[in-house]
């Protein structure tokens, strides 16, 4: 089961990387007909992810609409104007050191944003770490305690509730 898991994470990263390769060939090609499937690319990539989340509905939206119906209309328009399709665009970019510029202050944005915000605890994290903190002071309290001459850990009942303690709070995690 967990190579499963493993197996569709990595999936999950390798779709992501197709993705970012494609979108950078959206921006980087100069035929604008490779630039247009490129985004057809993006966009089912995009699905793909939401379906990974499984968020089924978005991701049938994104396929419809999107790479459905709006990269249909954006690959006739290509095609219906003076057969564009077939030309290449030089494209000039003066500005790359302020996009590149704009780039790193959004990626340091969004590091503080993620770094800054109080995320939420889960019930089970929080659930956890409160069962782990009672089995190290129990587990300490039981080799500190001493009942007649001998520490109560190694009383078979105390050592059975320690022993049933510590696989309660592994079956919780």
């Amino acid at each position: 089961m967990e190579i499963l898991t493993i197996g569709a994470k990595f999936g999950v990263y390798i779709v992501m990387a197709l993705v970012l390769v494609f979108a950078l060939g959206v921006v980087t090609l100069r035929n604008l007909f490779h630039s247009a499937l490129c985004l057809a690319a993006v966009l089912v990539g995009t699905a793909t992810v939401y379906l990974a989340l499984r968020a089924d509905f978005v991701a049938a939206i994104q396929i419809l609409v999107y790479v459905g119906a709006v990269m249909t209309l954006i690959i006739f328009a290509i095609m219906l104007t003076e057969h564009l399709g077939e030309k290449t665009i030089r494209q000039t970019n003066r500005q790359s050191p302020a996009a590149i510029l704009g780039l790193l202050g959004f990626i340091f944005m969004i590091g503080l944003v993620i770094l800054r915000t109080p995320w939420p605890v889960t019930k089970r994290a929080l659930a956890t770490g409160t069962s782990q903190a009672v089995l190290d002071y129990t587990a300490a309290y039981a080799n500190d305690r001493v009942a007649f001459g001998e520490p109560i850990s190694h009383k078979q009942a105390v050592a059975f509730m320690i022993a049933i303690l510590t696989e309660s709070t592994r079956l919780i995690w």
